[in-house]
């Protein structure tokens, strides 16, 4: 563990400033996103073999440094939430089960796109999605149809009937196949924010098979004063380090 310093400027008072630097930093986290949550559990992993009790998990981002820093446990209940009900719960998130029967070999209380209330303390799992997929898929396939011969033995249904064709043409209106943003960013929060942005929209956007997605961050700064030559020195050595296509200050 090693100690890191980072200096403050402004004028309010120090436990403000220290919180809003470690907020804009990302070093405090008061709003986590469930694809970041799910994206964390796969790194690290904090899955245990094929699900993880919550009650683990809150005790994992209390405890571990590595992990981004979240204000309280209700930053963290908040994004399980979130995750448990997404539609997309099986790219993005978890499911989540009321426990596992070793006995059975399965999850018990199975739940996806889903409101589900979790506490800290809550005993229930959160289940790979690929996992409760399978189960899923295993316990609800329609069994197989049997009928009766003249003897009265059991013997299987007639085959399946051939469906009859569908006139031609989409049965379905056309998906849209493209998508374009525009937001207007706090600058004192441009951390946050722009970390937001990732977590909420660009992740589910770059996860779409096939998907080619471009960002462009674009800054616009209107100083009546007039801008210091150590300021214009700097921004312009650190706009070409950072390889912006276009940069540079106007006069007029």
């Amino acid at each position: 563990m090693t100690w890191q310093t980072i200096r403050l400027s402004g004028q309010d008072a120090l436990a403000e400033r220290a919180s809003k630097k470690l907020k804009n930093d990302e070093l405090l986290v008061v709003n986590f996103a469930a694809s970041r949550l799910r994206m964390e559990m796969d790194r690290v992993p904090l899955w245990r073999t094929d699900h993880v009790a919550i009650r683990q998990l809150v005790d994992d981002f209390g405890r571990y440094l590595y992990l981004p820093r979240l204000q309280t446990s209700t930053v963290l209940l908040n994004s399980i939430r979130a995750g448990l009900a997404l539609l997309t719960w099986e790219q993005d998130a978890f499911a989540y089960a009321e426990n596992y029967d070793d006995s059975a070999n399965r999850y018990r209380g199975l739940h996806s796109a889903a409101q589900i209330s979790v506490t800290s303390d809550d005993t229930g799992l959160l289940v790979r999605p690929e996992v409760a997929r399978r189960q899923i898929d295993q316990e609800t396939a329609p069994s197989a149809p049997v009928g009766t011969d003249s003897a009265g033995a059991t013997s299987p249904a007639p085959g399946p009937v051939t469906p009859t064709p569908q006139p031609s043409g989409p049965l379905q209106p056309p998906k849209p196949k493209r998508y374009h943003g525009t937001v207007t960013l706090d600058p004192a929060r441009v951390g946050r924010d722009a970390g937001r942005i990732a977590d909420e929209v660009v992740t589910h956007l770059v996860g779409l098979v096939g998907s080619s997605v471009r960002v462009i961050l674009e800054i616009e700064a209107e100083i009546p004063a007039g801008a210091s030559d150590n300021v214009v020195r700097t921004v312009t050595e650190n706009s070409r380090t950072l390889k912006f296509t276009k940069h540079g200050f106007e006069k007029e």
